[in-house]
C-alpha cells in the first residue's frame, strides 16, 4: 500500500493526538491484515509490514513450498519459490509472497478507517490512564461541566473526572464553568476510557494543600506528623521541624498568615487548627486540644488513654461545640482521651480520700497518688489490683481489701446523694414552674462517651 507522504501523515497524527508513531503504523497494519482477510478468506496467514524507505504498508501472504502446486492459493512450487523469493528454499519451508493491494478499493479504505481510528482512541485512552495514574495522589484543578445523579463532573483537560456525592462537602455549592480543585483519591481503567474518582472532604487534601502553599514542606524542613478533619467545619494537622531554627507552626501559618488563609479559602472558610507535634504523648495531647488550657494530664500507657483535667472555664472549649475539639484531638494523636473539670476531678479525690482514710493515717495525700496511677472513679478502686494499693505506704493487704469493699460501698452512697441532688433540683425547678435543665449535663456525658469510644475505634 503506497500512500504519498504516509510517513508525513503518521507523524502528523502523533503529533496532534500526542501518540506514539509506532502505535499508529501499528494500527495500519492491522487495517491492512483485516482489509486482505475481508478480500481473500479469514483462514489466510497474512502478515504486515510497514517499509520505511518506501513509505508503504507491504502484505506478504505466507504459502507452503511444494514440489507440484495443487491450489495456487496457499502453495508455491519448489523452483519459483527459489527463482523469485529464496534460492536456499527447500519444499516444506513457508515463503512470505507480497500481495497485490492495488485492487483494495473501498474495503481497504473503510477497513482501514475504523481501525485506526479505534486504535487511536485506545491509545488515548491509555495514555490518559497512565498520565493519571501517575498523578493519583496529587491536587488537580478543573472545571464542572455538569452534575450525573449527585455527581460533579469536572473537565480536567484531556480528560473527566468525576466527584461522588460521598467525596463531596455537603455545604459547598458548584455550578457548570465553576473552577475547583480536588484530590485524585483513585484512578481505574475502564473499557470506555479511564476513570478519575475525585474527592473535597479526604484529609490528604488538607495536607496536600499545605504542602503547596509552605516552601519548608517542599524542602523537607516542616512535615505534617498527624492531620484530622471535619470536612466542612474544623481542621487540625500536627507538624514538626527537622531544623531548631524553623518553627514549624509559624511556617505553616506565614506572614500575618497568609499561608493558612490560603488552605482555608481553598476550603471554603474550614477552620484550621496547627499545634506542634511533640514525642511526649502529654504534651502533644495538650497541644491537640488547643485552644483550651490543660491543668493536668494522666495517662494509661497500657489502655492507651489519658485523663486531660482542665480548668473549670475551660472544659467547653477543650471539649468543643458537640464534642468536636476533643474528637479532632483523639482522631489527631490517636490516643483515647477523657476531658474533666478540676472541680469534678476534686470531688472524685474527695471520694477516693473518704475510701482510703479507712486504713488508719492515710487520706488525701494517697487519694493523689491513686489519681496519678489512673484511679479516676470509685469503680476504678473496687476494681484494682491489690498491689497498687500495698504500694502506697501504710497500706497492707488487709487494709487494701478493707479500702476496696469501702469503695464499693461509697459507689452506693454517692448514687444516692446524686438521685436526691437531682430529684431536688427537679422538684424545686417544678415549684417555680420552669421545665429541667438537664441539655448541659447530657451533652458533657455524651461528649466523654463519644471521645472515648472514638479513641478505642483509634486505637484499634
Amino acid at each position: 500500500m503506497l500512500i504519498a507522504n504516509l510517513k508525513r501523515e503518521i507523524d502528523q497524527i502523533a503529533k496532534d493526538k500526542g501518540i506514539d508513531s509506532n502505535e499508529i503504523i501499528g494500527a495500519l497494519e492491522e487495517a491492512m491484515i483485516q482489509a486482505a482477510r475481508k478480500k481473500h478468506g479469514q483462514d489466510k496467514e497474512i502478515e504486515a509490514r510497514y517499509n520505511t524507505e518506501l513509505s508503504e504498508i507491504e502484505l506478504f501472504e505466507f504459502k507452503e513450498v511444494v514440489e507440484t502446486v495443487s491450489d495456487a492459493s496457499s502453495q508455491v512450487s519448489l523452483q519459483s519459490a527459489r527463482q523469485d523469493y529464496d534460492p536456499e528454499a527447500e519444499v516444506g519451508d513457508e515463503i512470505g509472497v507480497k500481495m497485490d493491494t492495488s485492487d483494495f478499493g473501498r474495503i481497504l479504505a473503510q477497513t482501514a478507517k475504523q481501525v485506526i481510528i479505534q486504535r487511536i482512541r485506545d491509545a488515548e485512552r491509555d495514555q490518559t490512564f497512565d498520565e493519571y495514574q501517575d498523578r493519583n495522589g496529587e491536587v488537580v484543578n478543573g472545571i464542572v461541566r455538569r452534575f450525573e445523579k449527585g455527581s460533579l463532573i469536572v473537565d480536567l483537560g484531556r480528560a473527566e473526572a468525576i466527584l461522588p456525592p460521598k467525596e463531596q462537602v455537603p455545604r459547598e455549592g458548584y455550578r457548570p464553568g465553576d473552577r475547583i480543585r480536588a484530590y485524585v483519591k483513585e484512578v481505574n481503567r475502564l473499557s470506555k476510557g479511564p476513570q478519575i474518582l475525585l474527592s473535597r472532604n479526604c484529609v490528604e487534601l488538607l495536607t496536600k494543600l499545605f504542602e503547596q502553599e509552605v516552601p519548608e514542606m517542599y524542602e523537607k524542613i516542616v512535615s505534617i506528623e498527624s492531620a484530622a478533619r471535619e470536612p466542612g467545619g474544623r481542621s487540625k494537622i500536627a507538624v514538626s521541624s527537622r531544623d531548631g531554627d524553623v518553627d514549624p507552626v509559624g511556617a505553616c501559618v506565614g506572614m500575618k498568615g497568609s499561608r493558612v488563609q490560603s488552605v482555608v479559602q481553598e476550603l471554603r472558610g474550614e477552620r484550621i487548627d496547627i499545634v506542634p507535634w511533640h514525642p511526649d504523648p502529654a504534651r502533644y495531647v495538650c497541644s491537640a486540644l488547643s485552644p483550651a488550657q490543660v491543668s493536668k494530664v494522666i495517662i494509661d500507657e497500657e489502655a492507651k488513654s489519658m485523663d486531660v483535667i482542665v480548668p473549670d472555664d475551660q472544659l467547653s472549649l477543650a471539649i468543643g461545640r458537640r464534642g468536636q475539639n476533643v474528637r479532632l484531638a483523639v482522631q489527631l494523636t490517636k490516643w483515647s482521651i477523657d476531658i474533666k473539670s478540676e472541680s469534678k476531678m476534686k470531688e472524685i479525690a474527695d471520694w477516693l480520700s473518704r475510701a482510703v482514710s479507712e486504713v488508719e493515717g492515710c487520706g488525701d495525700p494517697e487519694a493523689e497518688l491513686l489519681l496519678q496511677q489512673g484511679v479516676t472513679s470509685l469503680e476504678d478502686l473496687a476494681a484494682c489490683a491489690s498491689d497498687l494499693l500495698t504500694a502506697l505506704p501504710g497500706i497492707d493487704d488487709d487494709g487494701a481489701a478493707r479500702i476496696k469493699a469501702r469503695a464499693t460501698e461509697l459507689i452506693v452512697e454517692k448514687e444516692a446523694e446524686e438521685e436526691r441532688a437531682r430529684v431536688e433540683a427537679e422538684s424545686k425547678l417544678a415549684a417555680e414552674g420552669q421545665e429541667p435543665v438537664v441539655e448541659n449535663m447530657t451533652e458533657t456525658t455524651e461528649v466523654a462517651e463519644t471521645s472515648t469510644e472514638a479513641g478505642s475505634q483509634e486505637s484499634s
